[in-house]
């Protein structure tokens, strides 16, 4: 995606802070699903939108979410 002159692009806000949610739940699976690639990685904070305290939490989330087989670790 190019930029154009003069012109900086929207800033992506955290959607965990907007809605006021203090922490993440391993068992969410339907929420933790939007982070993950379609490969099966999970997302970084530059493009998901995250803040800081809030990626960690979904990236420990989601490695709990895929001991527990919840989440695939890889979609093939």
């Amino acid at each position: 995606m190019r930029r154009e002159r003069g012109r900086k692009p929207k800033r992506r806000v955290c959607s965990f802070c907007v809605d006021k949610i203090p922490s993440i739940d391993y068992k969410e699976g339907s929420k933790l699903r939007r982070f993950i690639t379609e490969r099966g990685k999970i997302l970084p904070r530059r493009i998901s939108g995250n803040c800081a305290p809030h990626q960690r939490q979904v990236t420990l989330a989601i490695k709990r979410a895929r001991i527990m087989a919840l989440l695939p670790f890889t979609i093939e």
